[in-house]
């Protein structure tokens, strides 16, 4: 909000700052006696120029002093964290400034009341930006959380867990919608490689062995055969003595010596014709890849 510019203040010695006293350290002040101090501030903080000393401690002092709101609404979001909690705080503490820097006294709101609805919502907008393992759209992540909550209350009400067709008449929701916001939930968590795999059967296994130990490995084998299946059309266009020299050469494993006596050519002869084949092959591979 604007501020209105005042007549220069000088900061006063430490014990008042104008008409207000000086707070060494904002933090430790109680929530109640924060409550009724900061409505001297906010008075103060409307009237001063913004940028100077004086503003900047009415302004840091609401913050330090305002701080156990941002603890308050963390306490909701404990189960989500995951570790990140001073994360939650910092982020938390971003809505705090913004409530300070649009809260108005006119409005006779309490300034809890108006703060806690920016904390929050910037504590929701952290989880709902880092959270999810893989990115879906906004929409799937909502509906993630709606199903959650219907699943949970149909739950309780049918003593079991509710079918696609349950959820989607609960919801009002086509079955396809229901669907696909069960998909997109497999987005939010991503399972570590070394989690332990129990894949025996009914649940027990000899020798618990972690997920990367039974995933699959590239099969060298299938490569090979897109190889062979991409070098066939480019043997058929050798000619006569380039695809037998070739055929002797890696199809019967003959020496360059033997492949010269059977064509009635030098061993210098049979390399170059040997070099020249390849490097057409290779190049014609390579054109097609």
């Amino acid at each position: 909000m604007p501020h209105t510019k005042a007549p220069a203040t000088p900061m006063d010695t430490p014990g008042r700052v104008g008409d207000l006293p000086w707070i060494e350290d904002a933090g430790r002040v109680a929530p109640r006696d924060a409550r009724d101090m900061s409505k001297l501030f906010f008075a103060r903080l409307r009237i001063l120029e913004e940028g100077t000393p004086e503003f900047q401690y009415v302004r840091n002092t609401l913050i330090e002093m305002n701080l156990s709101l941002v603890q308050f609404a963390a306490r909701r979001f404990r189960n989500w964290s995951h570790g990140e909690m001073d994360d939650v705080l910092q982020v938390g503490t971003i809505g705090l400034i913004k409530a300070i820097d649009r809260f108005d006294l006119s409005r006779e709101v309490e300034f809890a009341t108006f703060a806690i609805p920016y904390v929050v919502g910037e504590i929701k907008r952290f989880f709902r930006d880092t959270s999810w393992a893989v990115h879906v759209p906004r929409r799937l992540q909502e509906l993630r959380t709606t199903l959650t909550r219907a699943r949970e209350e149909l739950a309780v009400r049918l003593e079991r867990e509710p079918t696609i067709q349950e959820l989607a008449g609960y919801l009002e929701l086509s079955e396809e919608e229901i669907i696909e916001g069960l998909v997109a939930s497999n987005g939010y968590v991503a399972g570590s490689l070394d989690m332990p795999n129990d894949g025996g059967e009914d649940g027990q296994s000899r020798h618990i062995r972690a997920l990367v130990d039974v995933l699959g490995e590239p099969d060298a084998a299938m490569e090979f055969a897109e190889d062979l299946h991409t070098l066939a059309p480019l043997l058929d266009r050798l000619d006569d003595r380039e695809r037998k020299i070739v055929e002797m050469r890696f199809g019967s494993e003959m020496t360059q010596v033997q492949i010269g006596d059977a064509l009635g050519i030098s061993q210098m002869q049979v390399s170059r014709l040997l070099k020249r084949v390849l490097a057409k092959l290779r190049t014609g591979m390579l054109t097609d890849a």
